[in-house]
């Protein structure tokens, strides 16, 4: 029970951290920042943001297993 209880509080800080990166001043920062290799900052700021998500969520499921 403790295990679940664990990964359950990890998702919690993975879920505000998604909030921060996504609904707060931090997105907004790029907004203003010109185009790399012809993509917007702001595309590419939320695209790596919800692929680091991804990737944290499946990394903390897969550690919950053992």
């Amino acid at each position: 029970m403790p295990r679940a209880n664990l990964l359950r509080q990890r998702l919690l800080v993975l879920f505000l951290f998604a909030l921060f990166a996504f609904f707060s001043p931090m997105a907004a920062r790029f907004e203003g920042v010109p185009n790399a290799f012809s993509i917007p900052a702001l595309y590419l700021y939320l695209f790596g943001s919800w692929a680091l998500v991804i990737a944290l969520a499946a990394w903390i499921c897969s550690r919950g297993r053992e």
